[in-house]
């Protein structure tokens, strides 16, 4: 038998967050080892091809918002050519009343200058997005190839290594090492520091180190519809992305006229099928009805081409789970991304790097990354006390216990 190699860095999930994290730090000169249980990058969630981005604009949830504007930029900057720059328009709620100049004041307030986000009027946004509801307009709002994007960052370089088709059931302790061990029990590798980047799979690496973390899975199905040129939707093909209940990319007209429009995406809490539902379908038509503000639009006139049905990762508070456990020296995470991977994604890589390699974090405050921030995604913000366990006792999960009761996002579901 080979004996196991030894690592300086690995990371284990070559999804988006994975290689993100492992590009940046070979651009910062380090040897990574990525390994996957697929035989190639970005086969589970990070295989979707219609991922949108911008920054948060709700109100409440301070942190989220200023996080999210940080890693939107550092987004922006992060996938360049990839970045598919339409702008994304925000639709008013409902039954809002809508105030322009106190929407501005609040935008402005979020440091969002009128180059990231703008108060629209129905008339306006009419003439820019084709929806004619009041909003807000984020002019570098962009959609993601996912798939593209992981592959790429993952592209041959002299200090990178790989390991696909390779399950990691459980991490040991082996002095001042971390060894991955298969579901044979027996060591793949040995690494100095280990950045766990496996979305859904990052419970059961964590628990087997005697952590527990709150993460709990998201079904979400998009819709793929073809509409016929010579039917009323399509007079109402929005020009850009809309980001409201639920979302769309803008529509793209095909070369017989008809028009190509990705709509999405149901939400079915706690469910892991990947298997695609009609009543997804049947969801998302409703959604894209309520997204362009054409309630009497007939439904059936969406024909589905096709679905994608990814499952999503999240954490109680809504917050992806970033940065270093120190409870367990040399051990990292970047999981619980949810639908915003593409954000989460560039964040993680430049804070577990600073991590990685204990920089004085100079890089991140200049953008505006406070401590609290910092604190905002670490794993640590789920446990009560004093962790106490000692490794080589990881079932006594009782010191581990979440101080974060799971707050999911009110959104429907479809059954």
């Amino acid at each position: 038998m080979i004996s196991p190699q030894h690592h300086d860095i690995v990371v284990i999930g070559a999804g988006i967050a994975g290689a993100a994290i492992a590009r940046e730090l070979l651009e910062r000169g380090q040897s990574v080892c990525v390994i996957d249980a697929a035989r190639f990058p970005a086969t589970q969630c990070s295989s979707h091809r219609h991922a949108i981005a911008h920054p948060h604009v709700g109100k409440g949830a301070p942190r989220l918002l200023r996080l999210t504007r940080i890693a939107f930029l550092m987004a922006e900057a992060r996938w360049g050519q990839v970045w598919n720059q339409h702008g994304v328009f925000q639709p008013a709620k409902k039954g809002k009343t809508f105030n322009r100049e106190e929407v501005a004041s609040h935008l402005r307030d979020l440091e969002l200058d009128e180059g990231m986000a703008q108060a629209l009027l129905a008339d306006e946004a009419m003439k820019v997005c084709g929806v004619g509801q009041n909003g807000i307009w984020l002019p570098r709002g962009a959609s993601l190839d996912l798939a593209a994007a992981t592959s790429a960052l993952l592209n041959a370089h002299p200090k990178l290594s790989t390991q696909w088709d390779t399950s990691v059931s459980h991490l040991i302790k082996d002095g001042d090492s971390w060894v991955l061990m298969n579901y044979q029990n027996q060591p793949i590798l040995f690494a100095k520091k280990v950045i766990i980047a496996a979305a859904a799979q990052s419970k059961g690496l964590a628990a087997s180190i005697g952590v527990r973390l709150p993460l709990r899975p998201v079904r979400g199905q998009l819709s793929i519809f073809s509409i016929a040129r010579d039917t009323p939707w399509a007079m109402k093909m929005p020009k850009t992305a809309i980001s409201g209940e639920g979302y769309c990319l803008p529509s793209q007209k095909l070369s017989n006229g008809n028009y190509c429009w990705a709509v999405g995406a149901s939400f079915d809490e706690g469910v892991d099928d990947l298997q695609a539902w009609d009543s997804s379908d049947e969801f998302n038509r409703k959604q894209a009805k309520g997204l362009i503000a054409y309630e009497e639009g007939e439904e059936q006139a969406l024909q589905k081409q096709e679905s994608f049905v990814g499952i999503r990762c999240v954490a109680g508070d809504r917050l992806p789970i970033i940065g270093a456990l120190t409870q367990r020296p040399g051990i990292f995470m970047a999981t619980a991304l949810g639908s915003r991977g593409i954000l989460w994604s560039a964040l993680a890589a430049k804070l577990i790097t600073a991590q990685v390699l204990e920089d004085d974090f100079a890089l991140l405050t200049r953008l505006g990354f406070a401590a609290d921030l910092v604190a905002a995604l670490a794993p640590a913000r789920f446990f009560a006390g004093t962790l106490a366990v000692p490794l080589a006792a990881p079932s006594a999960l009782g010191a581990f216990a979440s101080n974060s009761k799971p707050i999911l996002p009110s959104v429907p579901s479809a059954k």
